[in-house]
């Protein structure tokens, strides 16, 4: 299963989502504005903002703060999205490539906290292209696999437009086109099917296997990546064996 993936299932495992469920509503928050800010309000015709209510949607934010940050973004009260979107890349421990999405108000502060994060945690920044060619957008579904039988799933999927089903311990990942997402993830719920995950990622080509120390120092920093207000999204190329996992939670 891709790197993003094994970050997904530990981040589930270690029970951190519903830890921290006010952060990921901010960082929603902040998509759904700035989506509906680029594209408008109108969430059939933005794409962007529909996937981010979605998103918002599977985490069982009220409707009334989608609603607040919809109106925030087109202009309908204050404080309208004044975020920039940036994406830095670099290595963390053991050359594993990754990549931060940020969307911040302070470009000056933000960068100098991803680059100590980076480098307290045994990895460096890189140049902007460094490792953004070991990853290629597609859609990332990932399904119990209580739910269905990986032979009905595969038919379901592909038949749906989905590229190819993967099976790892007790999950399926469906990975899709950016373009075939949507009708995928629609073809799947309609069947009563509930997504673990359901989003649009950065996949990368090959991971990289990390040992006990490494893979440690690896966790810590995407923990702490991810705690940064001013980070979306953390994609990463690592791999770390099941044993060692055990080991480390």
């Amino acid at each position: 299963m891709s790197g993003h993936s094994k970050w997904s299932t530990i981040k589930r495992k270690k029970g951190a989502i519903d830890a921290k469920r006010g952060k990921i509503f901010t960082k929603i928050i902040k998509e759904i504005t700035l989506a509906a800010r680029l594209g408008g309000g109108d969430i059939e015709g933005n794409a962007r903002l529909r996937q981010a209510v979605m998103a918002a949607k599977d985490e069982n934010m009220p409707k009334d703060n989608i609603e607040r940050a919809i109106k925030k973004g087109v202009g309908g009260s204050e404080g309208g999205a004044s975020f920039e979107e940036l994406t830095y890349e670099g290595y963390g421990p053991g050359g594993a490539a990754v990549i931060v999405e940020i969307m911040t108000d302070n470009k000056n502060r933000t960068v100098a906290e991803i680059r100590h994060i980076f480098s307290k945690h045994g990895g460096n920044l890189g140049e902007n292209g460094c490792v953004a060619w070991m990853f290629a957008k597609k859609g990332s579904i990932v399904i119990d696999k209580k739910a269905i039988g990986e032979d009905d799933l595969m038919e379901l999927a592909l038949d749906a437009g989905a590229e190819d089903v993967k099976t790892e311990d007790n999950e399926y990942e469906v990975t899709t086109e950016p373009a075939a997402f949507e009708a995928v993830r629609q073809a799947i719920e309609a069947k009563g099917i509930k997504p673990l995950e359901a989003r649009i990622s950065l996949i990368p080509a090959n991971t990289v296997k990390l040992e006990a120390g490494k893979a440690e120092q690896m966790l810590k920093m995407m923990e702490k990546l991810e705690d940064n207000d001013d980070v979306q999204n953390v994609y990463a190329n690592f791999d770390i064996d099941d044993e060692v996992m055990e080991k480390l939670s």
